[in-house]
């Protein structure tokens, strides 16, 4: 075989490789389920799936296109208007995999930036701490004892539910000694565990040696408001316990008017965050959901001055430039300019779908970047909602994460009922 054609071959083999390795990851990075707008044409950014210099080097511009194998469906998730089935194909020839694309009337809300506060009790108690104490020359712990684990969240003793401290203290003081149920849930599933209290020689009274917790309080940020149903949402990510990084499991709570008295500035390994304080003791809204895309509830009035935009889609979203509303100071937002480095865009991570990085120098300048209370600020690109910043990077707080504005409106949609 003489050189050019061991070129021709090795050149084609190499052709056949990368474009197999193409289809394998885009049928692998793309979603099976988009939403469009009503009378839209699904249509996948280039900059989604090639942007990752872990599988194909962004060198590649391996065009993504859309071949119709249309079945209408009546459907009525998300304000569904139909559904239908489509093709995706590398260079409209090579079959990548059929998904599954609903019509929505196309969704718009009022972005904010606004911070709020958060008052919110836990369903039960959680369990924060598990201790030791002195029961006449030994040292007792019977939560330890009875298989309790810190992060448990425990709703009822002996049959009687439990939603705050002082149910738990009562009940232990008033056991006597005698062996109790104790109804817990751990990961999301229910189990009962039997507790002895034992006598503390400090006290001479029966403990059970475990601290917990039945509310929290914080500051977060708006992400949005639907004038339609004044619905609200914010944070992009769970209210976790302080201790045990555990998302509580909310029973109700409120929302509270809040202002942003200072700002600790972040720096490399140190995540800065924002100092405020509640301006009042009467709430601004209610609190109805606490899940892993943020926090939901009702506000009567909007709490921000910005006119209603169109959310993006997903696959609408581009890798540039964009911008964001956040406060660092007082209670009213400020745009900023940031820009969107990379999209997960089969959002495989709850809160973790985009990396954006900070570029306007007011905020670098006033904050170092991101800082903690900033999570749930709002990013617009090309005049739509297109996200939330979530969390900062430790070691470059100058970027960080954000979630999807559509997994977020979804998410207010379930907690609407």
């Amino acid at each position: 075989m003489n050189f050019a054609l061991r070129l021709l071959v090795s050149t084609a083999c190499a052709a056949l490789m990368a474009l197999t390795g193409g289809i394998i990851y885009y049928n692998c990075v793309l979603p099976d389920n988009y939403y469009v707008a009503k009378g839209g044409e699904l249509e996948i950014s280039e900059h989604i799936a090639v942007r990752s210099d872990r599988i194909i080097p962004e060198s590649y511009d391996i065009d993504v296109t859309v071949s119709g194998n249309e079945t209408y469906n009546v459907s009525s998730m998300n304000g569904g208007v139909s559904e239908r089935t489509e093709q995706l194909s590398l260079f409209g020839i090579f079959p990548i995999k059929n998904v599954s694309v609903t019509e929505v009337n196309e969704p718009v809300v009022v972005p904010c930036g606004t911070p709020f506060g958060i008052k919110l009790l836990t369903k039960g108690v959680l369990v924060v701490e598990l201790t030791g104490f002195d029961s006449g020359g030994r040292v007792a712990s019977p939560a330890r004892e009875a298989g309790i684990n810190e992060g448990d969240i425990i709703v009822s003793i002996s049959g009687k539910s439990v939603s705050s401290n002082k149910d738990v203290s009562r009940i232990i003081s008033e056991s006597g000694g005698k062996t109790l149920g104790v109804e817990l849930v751990r990961d999301g599933e229910s189990r009962v565990v039997f507790l002895k209290p034992d006598r503390s020689a400090a006290d001479d009274t029966y403990h059970a040696g475990m601290w917990v917790r039945d509310s929290s309080a914080g500051i977060g940020t708006v992400t949005f408001y639907d004038p339609s149903t004044k619905m609200f949402a914010g944070l992009g990510h769970p209210v976790c316990d302080s201790d045990t990084g555990e998302m509580l499991t909310m029973s109700e709570g409120q929302a509270a008017d809040v202002f942003i008295s200072g700002i600790k500035k972040s720096s490399a390994g140190a995540p800065g965050e924002l100092i405020g304080m509640f301006t009042s003791d009467k709430s601004c809204g209610s609190l109805v959901m606490n899940c892993e895309s943020g926090i939901y509830g009702y506000m009567d009035k909007c709490p921000s001055v910005e006119s209603a935009v169109p959310v993006a889609m997903r696959q609408e979203i581009k890798v540039g430039e964009a911008v964001i509303y956040a406060t660092v100071d007082g209670s009213a937002p400020k745009e900023y300019k940031a820009e969107i480095e990379k999209i997960d865009i089969k959002g495989s991570e709850a809160g973790r779908n985009m990396v954006i990085r900070i570029t306007d120098e007011r905020l670098l300048d006033k904050a170092g970047g991101i800082v903690q209370g900033m999570s749930g600020s709002p990013i617009l690109q090309d005049g739509k909602l297109v996200g939330a910043v979530t969390h900062v990077f430790v070691r470059d707080p100058t970027r960080g994460y954000a979630i999807f504005a559509d997994t977020m409106l979804e998410c207010a949609d379930k907690a609407a009922g």
